[in-house]
């Protein structure tokens, strides 16, 4: 799904973006509500990037990744928790590309999260480059999720990849 997103692009700056986890949620300008095998994932784009809430019967997960007021957490190049029953893994990086490659990269990166049913895209308005995107699956019993953040002022592409599995017991592995 792509949208058009009404507000002002308040990120502006790669190095601006802070991750956090276990935040509540924020108020968001597009969602999308998924089901995948038993897990229930949303996805938002909030005015300042985004936020993804997971829910099972382990309970809740909630990542955000984007300029937080007062945020001491800037964004990691990878992480690795435990949340309640779930290992989660969460990686960043930053890409930077030429006008010409960055707006190739934008229109492929656009139009493989757009036309995905599991994926979702706001665009900023000002630039056709300026905007962010997820897409989740599910696969071997895990959630994935990517999400692109992009800075087409500065030629700079965030790209994050989340990976959140159930833990196994340590007295079930045993058996």
């Amino acid at each position: 799904m792509l949208t058009t997103l009404n507000t002002s692009y308040t990120d502006t700056r790669a190095a601006d973006l802070a991750w956090a986890l276990g935040r509540e949620p924020l108020p968001a300008l597009a969602t999308l509500d998924l089901e995948l095998t038993g897990t229930r994932l949303q996805l938002r784009l909030l005015g300042a990037s985004h936020q993804v809430l997971l829910e099972e019967e382990g309970g809740i997960c909630s990542e955000t990744v984007a300029c937080i007021p007062g945020s001491s957490t800037p964004l990691p190049l990878g992480v690795a928790k435990r949340v309640d029953d779930w290992e989660y893994e969460f990686a960043a990086r930053v890409e930077v590309l030429s006008p010409g490659s960055f707006a190739g990269r934008a229109q492929e990166l656009l139009a493989l999260v757009s036309d995905h049913p599991h994926g979702l895209a706001g665009v900023f308005p000002g630039s056709p480059h300026a905007f962010t995107a997820l897409l989740a699956q599910h696969h071997e019993g895990q959630v994935h999720w990517r999400t692109w953040h992009a800075y087409p002022q500065d030629g700079q592409l965030v790209a994050t990849r989340t990976r959140v599995g159930v833990r196994v017991p340590a007295t079930a592995s045993a058996n």
